[in-house]
């Protein structure tokens, strides 16, 4: 519901909106719908020049000679925009809350952290992690385990290898995405042929022919480089990664998980490099992942891990003890730190919440409180915001505001709410001489937000004046 907003908010051009749902709603700015299109591209194709600056601000991808840099481009409605386009600069996404997880494969690909195999293609080396390319390609998990089994570098001088091409296919099983010139495509072709990468296949045909249709269609675009990234919703990453979040497991603890929802082949070599013990139970994990997606467990590993060296676990792994939680609780931190996505039951969310926000997962702690959120009702939301403010949940916490404007007029009632808009109060009186309080303005944004007919507007003046008789009741202006 909140990517279908963004997209037909673009297209109106409601910057505040647009805002409102990146940095609140925690939406992705680089989101692709089904037509291959960017919230930067309706933008552009609108003329909405104040949200395209906005956009592009903050994290928008418009790369030259890419199809989709050419497609904003052609499709801008006037000079400023193109002006601004040309003048593009990429914002990281560094600077704002999220983690991304396919920059963070992207990143470990790049930086080759924790690497434990090196390719060198004519003379050209790359990097990369067996348990990656293991999970990922049936060909790669086979020849890690026969022909390259236990050498740590793989010389490939084969005339029919481009090395370019082999970058872009490292990239591929590593991020689901690519960017390789177009005059390197057949390579490309001819090593996921060989590769038995039957879905790249798939996806550079039809990359080539959208390419093709659209240069064909729009004289003057000059398309030099092909990319291609996954649909928000294909699951053929996180699938085949949640691979070595199956192995880490405990044997003590699949059972207890149910049938797990995707395949345990005999005989897979996930290649672990490390052990977490909890409350007795091994996971044999990889520091890549953890050291990449967690500043916690990059100090924890990197930083102090020798601390620990004289400890091993079964397999000779070196191993450290995790403290304050259960198991099942760090079954779920193992899942995200892999796949990015874990299921969350309510009852169990604010214990990983906990745990989250301890190992530095922005990412996690906003999926708990996508399931805290499904406890709300006029007896837990006054918690469920305090719990969103000491966690920093900007969603769980708008989310929480927009329920309190529905029932404000049973919530005044209630001397939790009159509590919570006192501290409000007092917190902002502290820092400074004014009257507005976070809490009161959040509750009257959603009252007001929602008036669209006479009906409506009756409704919110009801529902202000009951906030308005409680703040004067309690001695407060504001």
């Amino acid at each position: 519901m909140d990517i279908s907003d963004l997209f037909t908010s673009c297209r109106k051009g409601d910057v505040g909106r647009v805002r409102y749902l990146l940095e609140q709603r925690d939406v992705d700015v680089n989101v692709w719908d089904k037509w291959d299109s960017t919230p930067l591209y309706y933008a552009c194709l609108c003329g909405h020049e104040e949200l395209v600056l906005y956009l592009l601000a903050n994290g928008a991808r418009c790369e030259a000679n890419t199809f989709h840099g050419e497609r904003c481009f052609y499709g801008a409605a006037s000079d400023t925009i193109r002006r601004a386009l040309l003048d593009y600069k990429q914002v990281t996404p560094s600077s704002r809350r999220r983690d991304y997880y396919d920059e963070f494969l992207q990143r470990l690909l790049d930086q080759g952290i924790h690497s434990d195999v090196l390719f060198v293609v004519h003379g050209k080396p790359f990097r990369a992690h067996r348990c990656i390319l293991g999970a990922r390609s049936s060909y790669f998990a086979n020849m890690l385990d026969t022909k390259w089994k236990g050498k740590s570098i793989v010389v490939l001088r084969h005339p029919l290898i481009n090395a370019v091409a082999f970058g872009a296919l490292l990239q591929y099983l590593y991020t689901g995405g690519l960017d390789v010139g177009v005059e390197h495509i057949s390579d490309c072709e001819r090593l996921a042929k060989q590769c038995q990468l039957l879905d790249l296949l798939n996806d550079l045909e039809a990359k080539c022919k959208e390419v093709s249709e659209f240069v064909a269609s729009k004289p003057g675009t000059h398309v030099k480089v092909l990319s291609m990234r996954p649909p928000a919703e294909d699951p053929r990453l996180r699938e085949d990664l949640a691979l070595l979040a199956d192995c880490a497991l405990p044997p003590e603890l699949r059972g207890d998980l149910g049938e797990l929802p995707f395949p345990f082949p005999d005989g897979f070599n996930s290649c672990p490099d490390v052990c977490f013990q909890v409350e007795g139970c091994s996971f044999l994990c990889h520091k890549a992942f953890f050291c990449g997606r967690s500043d916690y467990f990059r100090a924890l590993l990197d930083d102090h891990f020798r601390e620990n060296e004289g400890l091993e676990a079964s397999g000779g792994l070196p191993a450290i003890t995790l403290h304050g939680l259960s198991p099942h609780v760090f079954t779920h931190v193992l899942y995200y730190i892999y796949t990015n996505h874990t299921e969350v039951p309510p009852e169990v969310a604010y214990d990983v919440l906990s745990m989250a926000d301890m190992y530095l997962l922005p990412g996690l702690k906003r999926l708990c409180g996508r399931s805290l959120a499904q406890l709300l009702d006029e007896d837990s939301v006054v918690g469920l915001w305090r719990v969103a403010k000491l966690f920093r949940l900007a969603r769980l916490e708008d989310q929480c505001t927009e329920y309190m404007a529905k029932v404000i007029e049973k919530l005044v009632e209630q001397e939790d709410f009159s509590e919570a808009v006192r501290e409000e109060a007092a917190a902002v009186r502290g820092r400074q001489e004014q009257d507005s309080i976070p809490l009161v303005d959040d509750i009257r944004f959603h009252i007001t937000s929602v008036v669209q007919t006479y009906s409506n507007i009756k409704e919110m003046e009801r529902r202000l004046h009951a906030l308005e008789d409680l703040l004067v009741s309690i001695g407060l202006d504001c």
